[in-house]
């Protein structure tokens, strides 16, 4: 059984490739990368997978079993390049793709929806069997940034009361792992979810209750926190992006309490409190 993945030398692409280690053979695992020099250290077979190049893609893909697609980091392309690796995929014969798309893909209003939802159709459309693996947010959005929300202070934001169900990146990696070694998933759309949830404001207690150190939480209109983002050195798009997804927070778009991935990983999630503990230790 040949299980590859895209993406492999990202950061969720390499928990996967490591966690797939602990339950199957090196020999099943192919690390597919724009760049395979990057991917060396990962101690699998690496193949080179350029998302523009279909000739390659479908090479790359000869002999796959199961492909987990990981979605692309290119917002605006990835709809079309996730397009180009499902039509490579079904020249190769791969057997079914599972896909990271995104929580309630097919109600959300984040920015974000559109691509996967169009991605989930061409898979629908493709013929190939399919498994939607839709991640809700991770956990690391928010705490990669701790130690520059203790130097400020404040916590600012617009997300209002939203409450967010996050996981960690290994909790996730794990859930495909799993997915790709195990059978009875194809057909199936996994909406997955942190077991707990928190708002801002608790993420800033909690960041207050570990340090010892006052963090409020302040509250902006999405076009204040944009700009806000902006003068601290964002990118305008980005920042906008950043901004629109606090508002989606805000209509309840990163929550969801049906504990599917706990159940797929036979374990509690990863709580916020021990990945704050872990950044700040």
């Amino acid at each position: 059984m040949k299980i590859a993945v895209t993406g492999a030398t990202g950061k969720l692409g390499t928990l996967v490739i490591e966690k797939l280690k602990e339950r199957t053979t090196k020999a099943n695992i192919i690390a597919l990368a724009r760049t395979p020099e990057k991917a060396s250290d990962l101690d699998v077979e690496v193949r080179a997978f350029d998302y523009g190049n279909a000739t390659q893609m479908t090479s790359s893909l000869e002999g796959v079993d199961k492909l987990l697609l990981i979605s692309g980091s290119e917002l605006g392309q990835r709809l079309e390049q996730h397009s180009n690796i499902i039509s490579a995929a079904k020249g190769a014969g791969v057997k079914s793709i599972a896909y990271t798309s995104l929580l309630k893909a097919d109600k959300s209003s984040l920015s974000l929806a559109p691509e996967h939802l169009g991605t989930e159709k061409v898979l629908e459309e493709s013929g190939i069997p399919f498994t939607l693996l839709r991640d809700g947010w991770y956990t690391e959005n928010y705490t990669d940034s701790l130690k520059d929300t203790l130097a400020l202070g404040t916590l600012y934001g617009s997300a209002g009361d939203g409450k967010i169900a996050s996981a960690t990146r290994e909790d996730f990696a794990e859930a495909a792992a799993i997915i790709l070694t195990t059978d009875g998933h194809e057909g199936k759309t996994y909406e997955l979810a942190g077991d707990e949830f928190f708002t801002m404001k608790d993420y800033a207690n909690e960041i207050s209750k570990q340090t010892g150190k006052a963090i409020t939480y302040v509250n902006l209109p999405e076009a204040e926190y944009a700009k806000a983002l902006q003068s601290a050195g964002v990118p305008t798009p980005i920042a906008e992006f950043l901004a629109g997804s606090h508002t989606s927070t805000a209509n309840g778009d990163l929550f969801n309490d049906g504990h599917q991935l706990s159940v797929i990983l036979g374990r509690p999630t990863i709580p916020l409190s021990k990945t704050i503990a872990e950044v700040l230790a």
